[in-house]
């Protein structure tokens, strides 16, 4: 019987969680996926920097693959006649 008069007696300070404000909140929710979404890319490689470096470099050469061919330069030409 003696169990259940803590209850009736109200929230001590410390029993109360503060609940975070919904920036703060959705931040921290952004934050999680993010971290989640990192992983499961990552997921079985030893060393994700060198992946992302090399990811990177490769895009870097498409554009300018991209630039050079679009400027109509770098190509072969073909001449009729």
């Amino acid at each position: 019987m003696g169990m259940c008069l803590a209850c009736f007696g109200g929230a001590a300070a410390d029993d109360v969680v503060a609940t975070p404000d919904p920036d703060a909140r959705r931040r921290q929710l952004a934050e999680a996926a993010e971290k989640r979404q990192k992983e499961t890319a990552y997921r079985g490689v030893k060393n994700p920097e060198a992946v992302e470096r090399k990811r990177k470099k490769q895009e870097e050469s498409e554009n300018q693959a991209m630039t050079t061919t679009a400027s109509g330069g770098g190509g072969l030409r073909w001449q009729v006649g």
